[in-house]
């Protein structure tokens, strides 16, 4: 799940202009007494669908996988979007019960009266969107923030690359996404999280490059890089660390590594330690040796993943059974 097709929220006076000036065009084509009634339910069916819509198209947060969650409260303020989709909603119930409450009160009047009773319907009707004024703002904001997640996928194998800069990962990354799936690039905050796919014995895998987020210690990381770094626990069920032991990069050796033995730890998934550029070192143990700028061994380290991924598809059972 995503949310890429979130709706936009509309602002409270654009709700409001919306409806009042589309009762406003009903009321026109009747005769005074029926304009009133068919003008109340223009506005209140506008205001109340549009509402119920805004919060109808979120998921519940409460089934959400673990990895969008935490992601999401990553980005945004989860408890207070919440709030807010909740506070719309109820502004969305409050709007079609008094929608029905003053349409039984015109049937019962006379033009005059009729038209009070809409009038006084439509300021009620706005003081409540008013009020919600910003909930809606808060669900808006949200819903730009969130658009632009990634589309990962919990219920597909998930590999999750790691490692100082300039030692290869989105070398490696680039290397081994299918060709037919172009690599999408995510804003996260400052930085950003790219996935790509590559299919064995007929299972797509998803990799996920994080820089910014896995490739400096804990102790670096704001909180919300550290809470991402979190939500990406719950996606990984395999760990590439790619080290660089000649150097090149620009980070020591014993540095890499300790970052490497952090996230060991707070991963549940393998971490598979992959020295790249052995061209030039394998002064380093690890589990396989690549150079990707000269095309060694990457299909053995897409191997090892795929080992330790150790993804067992759902098959459905045989009609014969």
């Amino acid at each position: 799940m995503t949310f890429e097709d979130l709706p936009t929220t509309p602002r409270s006076e654009e709700l409001l202009d919306k409806a009042f000036s589309r009762a406003s065009r009903t009321g026109r084509a009747k005769d005074p007494y029926e304009a009133q009634e068919a003008m109340l339910r223009t506005a209140g069916n506008i205001l109340s669908d549009n509402l119920q819509n805004v919060a109808g198209a979120w998921p519940d947060f409460d089934y959400v996988d673990p990895f969008y969650y935490e992601l999401a409260d990553a980005i945004v303020d989860v408890d207070r979007l919440r709030q807010a989709l909740s506070e719309v909603t109820w502004a969305g119930n409050q709007i079609e019960q008094l929608r029905d409450e003053y349409a039984s009160k015109i049937r019962n009047s006379d033009t005059d009266t009729a038209r009070k009773h809409r009038k006084q319907a439509f300021a009620r009707m706005a003081d409540i969107v008013e009020e919600i004024e910003d909930d809606l703002l808060v669900v808006g904001e949200a819903r730009d923030e969130l658009k632009t997640l990634p589309d990962i996928r919990p219920d597909e194998p998930a590999i999750v690359v790691a490692g100082y800069p300039n030692v290869g990962k989105s070398s490696f990354v680039n290397a081994v996404t299918n060709a037919s799936n172009a690599i999408e690039s995510y804003p996260f905050t400052t930085t950003a999280v790219h996935v790509g796919h590559f299919e064995r014995d007929h299972i797509r895998y998803q990799i996920v490059d994080t820089p910014g987020l896995l490739d400096r210690p804990e102790d670096e990381r704001n909180d919300i890089e550290a809470q991402a770094v979190s939500a990406l626990r719950h996606l990984a069920d395999a760990v590439l660390f790619v080290v660089d032991a000649s150097g090149n990069c620009g980070y020591p050796l014993d540095a890499q590594l300790e970052l490497r033995n952090e996230l060991d730890e707070r991963f549940d998934a393998p971490v598979v330690t992959v020295c790249n550029k052995s061209d030039v070192s394998t002064d380093v143990e690890a589990d396989a040796y690549m150079s990707v700028a000269e095309g060694e061994n990457i299909e053995g380290v897409l191997d090892r993943l795929v080992a330790a991924v150790d993804w067992e598809p759902d098959i459905p059972p045989s009609r014969n059974a």
